[in-house]
């Protein structure tokens, strides 16, 4: 039974990782020998499972801070509501207010409501003394 080499890794792939390590190792010029197809399709595989790996870790990320965004802007948003309902309320609260203070200052003061009060008495008591006794014992039983 022979398995078939799905993926493998291109010689320019190879050509420049190894030059790359040579030189990193201090190896200048040296020729660099191309790889046989086992060699090829095992470096291929490792490098397809390291991209897979990568995309789904960026993809994750990626996908954590769109999240993260749309949950910081509803945030925002729920923030303006609340602001703007508050100064809605404020604002009706302050024409409340000038409504109660234009009312306080449309009402007579208390001193003159004592005085009234105290002239209603004296006339009252006017009124008994001019009365005749038997109107004024007819009124008294009225008001009981």
């Amino acid at each position: 039974m022979q398995v078939r080499i799905l993926f493998r890794v291109p010689p320019v792939y190879h050509w420049v990782e190894m030059r790359t390590k040579m030189r990193i190792m201090g190896f200048r010029g040296t020729v660099i020998k191309p790889l046989n197809e086992e060699a090829a399709a095992e470096l291929g595989a490792e490098l397809l499972g390291e991209a897979t790996i990568f995309i789904v870790g960026g993809s994750c990320l990626v996908l954590e801070y769109w999240r993260h965004q749309a949950q910081q802007r509803r945030k925002e948003e729920e923030q303006r509501a609340a602001w703007t309902a508050m100064q809605d309320e404020v604002g009706h609260l302050a024409l409340a207010l000038e409504a109660l203070q234009a009312q306080v200052q449309e009402a007579p003061p208390q001193g003159a409501l004592e005085e009234l009060q105290a002239q209603m008495r004296e006339v009252r008591t006017q009124l008994r003394a001019q009365d005749p006794p038997s109107t004024s014992r007819a009124a008294s039983t009225s008001k009981e």
